[in-house]
């Protein structure tokens, strides 16, 4: 699963097209939650980059609601739900991001970590998206982070991760001339080698948070007995 992520690199605003409604908005993101807009590339608009709605909500949905529980697909199923099957085909998608929230179970509960790149570079996740026509005729395009096995890193703080594409694994998702079978050959976990993690504040599970200290290391205070 992946439901916090982060993109904290600036993008240029004249390069930016964004839905009716959605007010501009190209600052650094250290805490993207389910149903805000958040910058993606499409297959439908690849020369721009454009900021859809997290939780992906398909164009036949009788409303908005469905979108809270699609924010992540998984990719051993894409061709098997009603929601993703068409998307997978007609419309992949790149997300932006340079990290991403996860909480372990520990006997205290759970603890948010914090996983990116050990470069720190930025990467793309691979989604899928959809454009819904609410009835008050508002056109709403939304997306899905693709999520798969975890490699040996997210094995021991979740059960799964998102797919993070880098290199030639991008080409290879956005290729139009893919059929889905071969698109989704490229959705494999991310080698651990290259990626680190660690605790971070709990902070991180208000919504409204979204400073850069959630992403930095964080420790328990220590109990008093």
């Amino acid at each position: 699963m992946c439901g916090r992520y982060t993109f904290t690199r600036a993008l240029n605003p004249e390069e930016i097209v964004y839905p009716e409604g959605v007010v501009a908005d190209s600052r650094p993101r250290y805490n993207i939650a389910p149903t805000q807009y958040a910058p993606v590339l499409a297959m439908s608009d690849t020369m721009h980059t454009s900021y859809f709605r997290w939780g992906l909500i398909p164009y036949w949905a009788k409303d908005i609601s469905i979108g809270v529980r699609t924010i992540n697909a998984r990719a051993e199923t894409l061709l098997e739900k009603p929601a993703f099957r068409e998307p997978v085909r007609r419309n992949r998608c790149l997300v932006y991001a340079d990290g991403f929230y996860e909480w372990k179970k520990t006997g205290a509960g759970k603890q948010p970590h914090f996983i990116t790149l050990r470069d720190e570079t930025p990467f793309y996740f691979a989604g899928i998206a959809d454009e819904w026509l609410s009835p008050e005729g508002k056109r709403i395009p939304s997306f899905s982070i693709i999520t798969t096995t975890p490699n040996e890193l997210m094995a021991d703080i979740h059960d799964r991760m998102p797919v993070i594409l880098t290199g030639d694994s991008v080409a290879r998702w956005m290729d139009p001339r893919a059929t889905a079978g071969e698109a989704i050959a490229v959705l494999k976990p991310y080698e651990s080698k290259r990626m680190k993690a660690y605790p971070v504040s709990p902070q991180v599970g208000n919504v409204r948070a979204d400073f850069p200290g959630l992403t930095e290391p964080w420790s328990p205070p220590p109990q008093l007995f």
